[in-house]
């Protein structure tokens, strides 16, 4: 009787003692349910989203590159003896008188001294006010920026310096609505000023420092579109505001979206600015827009504008050469799209290509296209659509995630030049995926009658 009681006694203590965790799964179930809650609502908060997807998508793009090496891809223009029916009509409807092709024995017109041209000088000319020797302006913040949010982060930061209320997350929704999206165009943010702000704003060529330095020392930020160089990633481009210089030590300084405050050599400022057709934007309240104009002066006239960047980047023909000489061909062609000189752009960017060839693989800036669409533009209206098709497609090829819009309308539109209808539809929907609500590729479903899912 006492060996019985002794057994119950001891399964009944057993079945009150506490239990160790691991014999109660449903704990095990629970705790994992709410860590799952946890991590979902911080992945939810905007820094935590883009620092956790920027590290998945780099991780996407190195075995990307590993297995297609961008850097070894060459672009080879095929059609440069092609001119169709077509292209001359466009050429005839649409271009000026074509730019001659600077020569190895022609002089560039910054050198020519056999002939001074009359100075005309203007009456009562004020003599303008020497330049501070160091200006910083206050009032802009660094503001990190999220994934391939380069653009609306710097737009952002430059707006509220004129007292807009509102960050990246605000400008990316108009900007690039698709966090994927590759690139923001500079004519992009332009009319994002003009329509969703009460601000007015101003895009010019052919920038220089001294004119950036007025500029600032006059309380206006200058918005420059420039190369970085990345030592893991490689050639890049990148949006930067000019904030305040330093004559002293020679160096520029840049509220960075990637770095914070960073100074810049006025030798590398030019170097990477000039990789961008030395591009620039001011944002100004509209009471002071004629100050803005006094100091851009003949800059204001858009032709001028675009014929003065077009001289400048022509001589520098002359004087560089390798990655630089690259840049200063292709610069030229983009100049040379602005004016519709489509003939004289092609030529450039075939040259372009030429030395992008010759270049080592480590130096070659294989990104691009993904920020300067010109070639495609003067591929297309000489009608060397396959040179289209082939440019666009590499572009997309070699990104990890084929989020560029841009290169997807112009390979609908070779498309539907070599016959392809179905294709080119599927291209314009490809551009709409990675950009939602964007009215380019939006009229080019309209005109071909598609609907617009």
């Amino acid at each position: 009787m006492s060996m019985k009681r002794n057994i119950y006694t001891t399964r009944l203590r057993r079945q009150l003692a506490p239990r160790p965790l691991w014999q109660r799964p449903w704990l095990w179930i629970v705790g994992f349910v709410v860590l799952v809650l946890l991590a979902v609502l911080v992945y939810q908060t905007p820094s935590v989203n883009d620092r956790a997807y920027f590290h998945l998508a780099r991780i996407k793009a190195r075995i990307h590159y590993f297995f297609n090496p961008p850097d070894k891809q060459v672009f080879k223009p095929s059609d440069q003896n092609v001119l169709s029916d077509e292209a001359i009509a466009n050429l005839t409807a649409m271009a000026p008188t074509a730019t001659p092709m600077p020569t190895e024995t022609s002089v560039p017109l910054a050198l020519i001294e056999d002939t001074p041209t009359p100075t005309i000088v203007p009456t009562n000319t004020p003599v303008p006010t020497p330049l501070p020797k160091k200006v910083l302006l206050e009032g802009i913040e660094p503001e990190k920026q999220g994934f391939n949010n380069c653009g609306p982060s710097n737009l952002s930061m430059a707006l509220g310096f004129w007292g807009w209320e509102g960050d990246q997350y605000v400008t990316e929704k108009v900007l690039k609505p698709f966090r994927q999206d590759r690139n923001v165009m500079p004519y992009e943010m332009l009319s994002y000023v003009h329509l969703e702000t009460e601000l007015g704003a101003i895009v010019r060529y052919g920038g220089n420092l001294e004119l950036v330095k007025e500029l600032v020392a006059n309380g206006f930020p200058v918005v420059i579109e420039r190369g970085m160089d990345d030592p893991r990633e490689g050639w890049m481009g990148h949006y930067g505001i000019i904030a305040g210089y330093d004559d002293e030590k020679q160096e520029v300084t840049i509220p960075d979206s990637y770095l914070g405050w960073i100074q810049m050599s006025y030798e590398d400022i030019e170097m990477y600015w000039a990789q961008f057709d030395d591009i620039y934007m001011v944002i100004f309240p509209y009471e002071r827009e004629q100050e803005v104009h006094a100091i851009l002066g003949q800059q204001m006239d858009d032709a001028y504008n675009k014929q003065y960047a077009l001289d400048q980047v022509t001589a520098r023909l002359y004087t560089t050469k390798g990655r630089d000489l690259f840049f200063a061909w292709y610069s030229r062609g983009s100049i040379m799209v602005e004016m519709q000189d489509f003939w004289g752009a092609a030529e450039s960017y075939d040259r372009a290509f030429e030395v992008y060839e010759k270049l080592p693989e480590e130096e070659r800036p294989w990104r691009v296209t993904w920020y300067q669409t010109g070639p495609l533009f003067a591929y297309y209206y000489m009608g060397r659509y396959n040179d289209v098709y082939n440019l666009a497609k590499a572009t997309i090829d070699q990104s990890p995630e084929p989020a560029i819009p841009e290169s997807w309308v112009w390979l609908g539109r070779a498309e539907l030049k070599r016959g392809n209808r179905p294709q080119a539809v599927w291209a314009f929907r490809q551009a709409l995926k990675w950009h939602p609500g964007w009215w380019v590729a939006e009229n080019e479903l309209i005109a071909l009658g598609e609907p617009i899912d």
